[in-house]
């Protein structure tokens, strides 16, 4: 865990802080498909990734879901910072996207190391910072961007944090974390295909020249 924690964070974090994370935290590793977060439940600890994925989802009042941001390596969400530091419950769900390992900082340290360590103050604007930054974009993409481009850029980032060409999602599952139906998904994914930009399979799509 220490190598790991220091590859991750040892260019954020002073080595003191680094001992502390090594002291109090809890490391964790979690398979593909892990529930981390759930709405509506308070969050009791905060977790700073390591290696891996997770994808955070918003959800209606009817129960549909909407891709929000991923985390990666050296990464934390911002959303849990707050319920952390506010007693709040949660308002979002965290899945891991791919098999991932964390370390779980207890709630109490949040605001103790916000006043001691320069680093950890600089770490959660940061967080704060890119996290907006992330929904902003998907909030464009809503507003403006045609449900083609959105595919896309969906089936690239996929890829991207997968370290892959291929997307092993369901034309159901995407169209639930693009906050669109399956019979839309469907027809512009065998339009890609035709285009020969992708090629489709029964389990997975396989990402040609996207």
């Amino acid at each position: 865990m220490i190598q790991e924690l220091k590859e991750g964070y040892g260019h954020v974090f002073e080595d003191a802080l680094i001992n502390e994370i090594l002291q109090v935290g809890t490391f964790k590793e979690i398979p593909e498909g892990f529930k981390l977060m759930e709405i509506g439940h308070y969050v009791k600890a905060m977790p700073l990734l390591v290696s891996g994925a997770i994808k955070v989802y918003r959800e209606d009042t009817d129960g549909n879901e909407l891709l929000l941001y991923y985390l990666e390596k050296g990464d934390t969400c911002s959303m849990t910072l707050t319920c952390c530091m506010g007693d709040a419950k949660s308002e979002v769900r965290a899945v891991a996207e791919t098999d991932a390992k964390l370390i779980m900082i207890p709630v109490h340290k949040m605001e103790e190391w916000t006043a001691k360590y320069k680093s950890w103050r600089n770490f959660v604007f940061e967080s704060y910072h890119g996290r907006l930054n992330e929904l902003l974009n998907t909030l464009d993409s809503i507003a403006f961007d045609k449900m083609d481009m959105r595919l896309v850029s969906y089936l690239k980032e996929k890829a991207r944090i997968n370290k892959g060409d291929i997307v092993h999602n369901t034309h159901q599952e995407i169209a639930y974390e693009l906050h669109s139906s399956r019979v839309v998904i469907s027809r512009l994914l065998k339009k890609l295909e035709q285009m020969g930009k992708i090629e489709l399979h029964r389990n997975y799509i396989k990402l040609l020249q996207l």
